[in-house]
Parts: structure tokens; sequence; C-alpha cells
């Protein structure tokens, strides 16, 4: 056995400026507590501050038998693990959405890591953004499909490859994110629905971070596209905006039925906890009334990115996630100890998340911190940037 080696990867992750640590931390609503210093949390997927919100786990205790509920499911779905909660959940879904069905998952990365080889076969093609998640990538690459990939966000560049080689398979995948986690740019659904319709495709979006935060009801960017029933399948995450633990997927009844009897990170996973999929119920059930917090979100991304540009950097995109360009994996370091040292806890995202020489800082914004606190960010960014 060779443990030398590892160490040796290690020391190269070192000088690449790529190590990466686990931090010891205490949250304390929209605050962190780290290092012996109280920062404002900038890092948290928290977009609608609900997870920060004592009086919502409030009204959940109220409203809730919490002491009936299992701490674990303690067994899979297909087991014993189907807990009536679960059927509630996804009964919510797929009235939410319209869907003839919803199936509910036990995470984001589980989700796309099982969806999309349970689907794709070998005389399939998935087509991807070259931007999407690392979790679809890793989904895709389980497929026994064969895979491409269209620049970020040209769908010209997507209709060539479709023309050239739709006619050799069976099925194709075209796969996107919605709102894209490290540019914060946002895929231009209707059009995507058009090329599935023209290549007869089937359209795969993720809405991790879109979920809770875009349109008028918190669906997503489907929503506020006004194209949920022309998307195949549209998967989304409970563990951001809607502050609990979890992912789902809506679709057509078949599709659900093939992958509770295909999908192996779903067939060979513990069932989510009865109280964790209560409580996200509970919370699912009153995002469409929280509208005004996604107007702030969008209104607050707007103005950080405003004030970034004035003072010369480069950001990207149109959404509540407002990356700041850095360059180098050193420069982007050594801000963000900057933004920290001044009670901003905003994290540098570095080679080989994103391309080489695009390091950046990755604000994630939440609508739930004060004006007053944000106008402390905006007159940092000013005076000290």
């Amino acid at each position: 056995m060779n443990k030398e080696r590892y160490g040796d990867k290690l020391e190269k992750i070192k000088e690449a400026g790529n190590y990466r640590e686990l931090r010891a931390m205490q949250l304390n609503g929209f605050l962190v507590h780290h290092d012996g210093r109280e920062m404002l949390n900038l890092s948290s997927n928290d977009y609608l501050g609900l997870a920060s919100d004592p009086a919502l786990r409030e009204d959940f205790r109220r409203e809730t038998d919490v002491q009936a509920l299992g701490y674990s499911a303690a067994s899979s779905r297909l087991l014993s693990g189907n807990h009536e909660y679960y059927t509630l959940l996804e009964d919510d879904l797929r009235e939410m959405y319209d869907k003839e069905a919803a199936l509910v998952l036990g995470s984001g990365y589980h989700a796309n890591i099982g969806i999309i080889p349970a689907l794709a076969g070998k005389r399939d093609l998935i087509v991807s953004d070259k931007l999407v998640h690392a979790s679809i990538i890793d989904g895709a690459r389980l497929a026994e499909a064969d895979m491409a990939r269209y620049r970020h966000l040209d769908y010209e560049h997507l209709r060539e490859i479709l023309s050239r080689q739709r006619e050799m398979y069976e099925n194709v995948f075209i796969v996107t994110e919605s709102v894209f986690s490290m540019d914060g740019d946002v895929a231009d659904l209707q059009q995507l629905c058009d090329i599935k319709q023209e290549y007869d495709a089937l359209l795969y979006v993720d809405e991790a971070h879109a979920v809770g935060a875009r349109g008028t009801n918190g669906l997503g960017c489907c929503e506020e596209q006004g194209c949920i029933a022309d998307i195949d399948f549209i998967v989304g995450t409970f563990g951001k905006a809607l502050a609990s633990y979890g992912a789902f997927l809506v679709c057509d009844a078949l599709f659900k039925e093939f992958l509770v009897n295909t999908q192996r990170s779903l067939i060979f996973s513990t069932a989510l906890p009865p109280l964790n999929v209560a409580w996200t119920r509970f919370v699912l059930r009153r995002v469409p009334d929280l509208f005004p917090g996604r107007l702030r979100l969008a209104d607050m991304a707007g103005r950080l990115r405003d004030a970034l540009a004035k003072k010369g950097f480069e950001t990207r995109g149109a959404s509540h996630v407002v990356p700041c360009l850095c360059g180098s994996n050193e420069n982007s370091s050594f801000l963000s100890r900057q933004f920290r040292d001044n009670g901003f806890f905003v994290l540098p995202v570095r080679y080989p998340t994103v391309p080489k020489n695009e390091a950046r800082l990755r604000f994630s914004l939440n609508a739930a911190i004060p004006d007053e606190d944000y106008d402390c960010l905006f007159e940092f960014i000013e005076v000290s940037c």
C-alpha cells in the first residue's frame, strides 16, 4: 500500500491554491460565527431567509405533532420507509406543477446521478449545457448513453449538434440548469422547449437554485417563463430556498413508475425521515405567499452587481447568485479574506470548479438580511475594494 501518494496529491492541491477544509462554525440567523468573528452570511443558499426564521419554526411546532413524527425512516422507500408524508408532499408537488406525478428523492445530487442514467440508455444521447452542475455531469457519466455538450447558453450550437446527430439515436435528452450556480445566469427555457419540439427530444431542467426564489408562486424559472407544461423533467431541491433537505422530480406518471423500478439512488438509499418530509411540506405550502421576498432578492442582487461593476469587477448573470470574477485562485482567496476580515462571509470558488483564471467570489443573497446590513456591504465595496 502506498499512502504517500495521497499526501503528494494533497501538496499539489495546496500549491495550486485549491485546498479545501471543513470549517467549524455556528449559525445565528443570517449571521455566521467563525474564527471568533461574527459575519454576515453571504455564502448560504437560504435565499428567502426561511432557514433563519424562528417564527416559521414555531408555527411548524404549533401545527405539527412533532413528537409523533419519526426521526428516521430506518428503511428505503421500497421497503418500509415510504411513510405517509411522502404521499402528501408528492401530491402537493403534482398539483402545484400541474403534472401527472412527482417523486421525492434524498438530495439533488442523488436525483441527478440516479434519474439520468436510469432514463438514458445505450441507444440514446445526452446533450447538456457545458456549465451544468457536477451532479449532472456525474449522472451522464454513469449512463450508458453517448454524451455531447453545447457551448454555454449557445442554442445555435445545440441545434448544430442535434441537426448532425439526432437521427442516430432513439431518444435525445437536452439537459440544463435554469439558474446556473456559478455564473448566476439563466437559461432561455422557452427556446429550449422549441428546440425540443423541433428535434423530438426530451427536456430535463434542474431548477435547484430557482425553486422558491423565482416565479410568481416560487416554482422556478419554468413558471416564470411560462413553460412548465412543455418540460418533460423538472428537478428541484428542498435544501436551498426551501430551507429543508431532499429533492424532487415532476414528470409524467409513466416516467415516475419507471424510475421507481430502475433508479439506483432511490432504490438503494434510506428514505428521508418523516420529520424532515413534514417540514418540507409545511414550508412548500407557504412559498407561493413569499413573492415580496423574491422581489427583494432580485432588487438586492441588482444593487450588488452595480456596486461591483462600478469598482471595475466583472460580474455575470441576472439572478440572486452574483459572481465577482477575480482571475487567479490566489486573487480570489485574497479578496475573500478582505471581505471576511470586515464582517462579510463570502468564499472563493476556484479551478477546477470553474475554468482556470476565472476564480471568483460567489455571493448568495438572502432576502431576510436587513437593508442596513446590505448598505454596509455596498459601502465596503465602494470604499475598500
